[in-house]
Order: structure tokens, then sequence, then C-alpha cells
């Protein structure tokens, strides 16, 4: 199979000019409390703030105003834990798409209603993501769809990749950038985007140390599979996606591995001190924050908070 080739900065231009049509531009508030508990100017980017409560609905909306005529009357298939096929469910009801999303049995199942409820038809295959991942490829071909990877789409990249562009419109003084890591398409994003405008700001990636393929595969820069075993479905890899990687061992200044205790106590910190609701995924980088505290005393620092999705039963044991 050729190669997919890397999105570039320009093509995250042209997505901005689809994305700004469809889409809010989401806050970027600093909380001084914040700024207390890490040292830093602390600005949190709240894609929680989106229609599906996450940002991958800007690359699921860049993607669907790019497929072909012939594309959009197949229909499209595609594997997510929950917000990336809610992104798929919600652009293909905007662009009057066909789209089918397998989910696996552990779904979480606020983000499964949320799915159905966009008009994707649902089905449930295999104990993870990655089952449900490879499920589509096979189904994809047999039944005629167009696959949707939740990682290895240019489209998708520089779809999400508008969330950094607001980010350094607003803030252009940010020196770091701290981004959770699933497929990596956001981390990806954010590197092309900040690298871009100014090739002094830190990237640092974030992801759980339950679910380190992405991680280990950005450090032995090979294809690295991993046990999974978090908590954070918006982390839940066993298998690393390979183009958002080849832009990521280029351009990403680090990446953090913490535990799913911290991650909890990043949505703890996150209902406390921002009074806003982040699932795991989307406190990966206040929890990155707090292992790095030292290194980013007095920056000025850019959290993403990429999601918001929990369930009531998540939500009263993380409490707990």
């Amino acid at each position: 199979m050729a190669e997919l080739p890397l999105p570039t900065f320009a093509d995250v231009l042209r997505a901005r000019q689809v994305v700004q049509r469809f889409l809010p531009r989401t806050p970027l508030y600093r909380y001084p409390t914040l700024d207390a508990l890490l040292g830093a100017r602390v600005y949190v980017k709240h894609e929680n703030f989106q229609p599906i409560g996450a940002f991958k609905v800007r690359g699921g909306v860049y993607l669907m105003s790019r497929l072909s005529p012939e594309e959009r009357q197949r229909g499209v298939i595609t594997a997510s834990t929950g917000n990336h096929g809610q992104s798929i469910a919600y652009a293909a009801a905007l662009f009057g798409v066909r789209a089918v999303v397998v989910v696996p049995q552990n779904a979480n199942p606020v983000k499964v209603e949320a799915i159905r409820a966009y008009g994707a038809e649902i089905r449930v295959h295999g104990r993870d993501f990655d089952d449900a991942r490879s499920y589509c490829e096979r189904v994809a071909a047999e039944e005629g769809l167009r696959y949707v990877s939740s990682g290895d789409e240019p489209d998708l990249i520089a779809g999400v990749a508008t969330e950094t562009l607001e980010i350094l419109e607003e803030q252009p003084d940010i020196e770091v950038i701290i981004v959770p890591v699933g497929g990596g398409s956001g981390a990806a994003g954010a590197c092309l985007v900040a690298k871009t405008l100014n090739p002094e700001i830190r990237v640092i990636g974030v992801q759980s140390a339950r679910a380190p393929a992405a991680y280990l595969t950005w450090r032995h820069r090979r294809w690295t599979e991993a046990p999974m075993g978090t908590l954070a479905e918006g982390l839940a890899t066993r298998r690393p996606f390979m183009l958002p990687q080849r832009i990521l061992w280029e351009k990403l200044e680090d990446f953090v591995l913490v535990e799913d205790e911290e991650l909890v106590e990043g949505v703890r910190i996150y209902l406390e001190k921002a009074k806003t609701l982040a699932e795991p995924a989307g406190a990966a980088p206040l929890a990155a924050a707090l292992r790095l505290r030292e290194q980013i005393q007095g920056k000025t620092i850019a959290l993403i908070l990429s999601g918001g999705n929990l369930s009531p039963e998540q939500l009263r044991r993380f409490l707990h």
C-alpha cells in the first residue's frame, strides 16, 4: 500500500476554512488557581465545549467535506471507543452520508448513545478498540464502505490541527503545549502548527502508562504494539498509527507516561479548580503538567482539554 502523504500547514489553513463554518471557536481560558498549582501561566483549550464534547469533531467535519461524491454515496465505516465515532456520526449527518461505527464491548455507554443519536449505525465487536478496528478493515471491502481510520488520515490530522491554530492566534506567546496521545492525530496536528509558526514552542505528548503503544513507537522509532489496560478510552490503543508517528518522530519534543490514578486526579482538579468536566484522556495534559512542574516553572503553557465525555457512573467512581 502506498505511503500516505503527510498533511501540511497549508492543509490546516484549508481545513480551518471548512471547520469554522460548522463549529464554534472553543474558549482558551486562563485559571489563576491552576497557575498557582503549577507555578506557570496556564491556558486551557476547552475542546470539551465542542458539540460532541471532544476535539475530534474538527477532523470528522473536514474529512467528510473532502469525500468524493462516490465515497459519500457508498457511506463510511470506522472503529471507535467513543469520541472519534461521535465525530464521524456528527459530520456524516451534516453531509448526508451513511455512517457505520464499530465499538468494542466495553465502550462508554454515554458516547455510544450519542453516536446512535447522531444517526449512525452501531455495531459492537471485540474486547477493545483494536479488535473493532480489525473488524472494520475487513468489513469495509466486503460491504463497499469507505473505511475511515481514526489516526491514519491526513484530512483528520489537518482538521484537528485547527485547535492549535486557534490557541496560537489568541496567545502567540505560548511556550509549551501539552496534548494527549491516543492514536496521535491531535498531537501530530499540534506539532505541525506549532513548529510552523514558532519552532521554539515545545510540544509534549502524554499517554497512559497502561496503554503505551504510541509512546513506545515514538521512543523506539518503530511500530510497537503494547498491552492496553487503561480506564481512559480516549487513550486506549494497543497498536500505533504510523501517519501521526511520522510527524511525532520529527517534531514532538517530549512524551510523558502517567498512571491512570493521575488521570483521575486530573479530572478532580479540573472540576475543583476550573469548574469544568474532563474525561481522563482530556485530563492527561494536566496530569503531565503536574509531573513536569519543575520544567514548566514560570512558562506560558497551553493544556489541550481534548474531551469531557464522562458517564455518570465514571464520575461517581472518580469522585468517591
